[in-house]
């Protein structure tokens, strides 16, 4: 483990191996590949699973996470029997319990991110609370809130810093120096913690490679 000072906090970076005795697969598929020279864990949902925002991950073990970051590279391509309003989901779970009936999620929506029609575009971002704040909810009862635009696409990596304190989480994408979604309102509150997942939908190839999580 490697001690990073910034400021007064001090941050603790741990990289996770992706190795299988530490991945466990809840409601998707998963595979341990090589892609465009990364080692990678290959996600796909399971198609049983019909519902939406539900707990569809690859779960990490042996990493317990309430604040800090979580630094991963992500790269989504479309299934060949994808639905056509698949969008490429791909993303983090985070703080998920031990019975995986609760987490915070953020993840994004390839896509959206080049499409010519801007609301598209605006949902580019997706937070949402397992199980009672899906992304239907919160686009119905506060928009615009819990979604975001960034510039991003298929079959690229990109990597995803997700920076939580308390009851805040910030997304970053690749190197930008500014937060491309804020979320000030947690639902799970600020006191939750669990485990972290590599989370897809309906219709994505997901590809997960580079995993830090820097506890604080």
């Amino acid at each position: 483990m490697i001690a990073l000072v910034l400021g007064s906090t001090t941050l603790f970076a741990q990289k996770i191996k992706l190795v299988e005795d530490r991945l466990q697969a809840v409601d998707v598929s998963m595979t341990l590949v090589k892609l465009k020279g990364k080692k990678a864990v290959r996600v796909v949902k399971d198609t049983a699973v019909k519902a939406f925002d539900e707990p569809t991950f690859v779960k990490i073990s042996g990493a317990n996470f309430t604040n800090g970051t979580i630094e991963v590279k992500v790269l989504s391509r479309l299934l060949k029997n994808a639905p056509e309003f698949a969008r490429g989901f791909i993303g983090v779970a985070f703080r998920i319990n031990e019975t995986n009936t609760s987490y915070e999620s953020i993840y994004i929506r390839p896509t959206n991110g080049r499409s010519d029609d801007q609301v598209r575009r605006n949902h580019s971002i997706q937070y949402y609370s397992y199980p009672h704040y899906k992304f239907d909810r919160l686009r119905k009862e506060a928009p615009e809130r819990y979604e975001s635009y960034a510039d991003m696409g298929l079959d690229e990596w990109i990597t995803l810093q997700i920076v939580v304190q308390g009851q805040q989480a910030k997304l970053y994408l690749n190197d930008s120096k500014q937060p491309s979604l804020v979320v000030n309102d947690l639902k799970l509150g600020a006191n939750a913690s669990g485990a972290i997942g590599l989370w897809v939908e309906v219709g994505t190839e997901g590809f997960f490679s580079d995993l830090k999580i820097h506890h604080q």
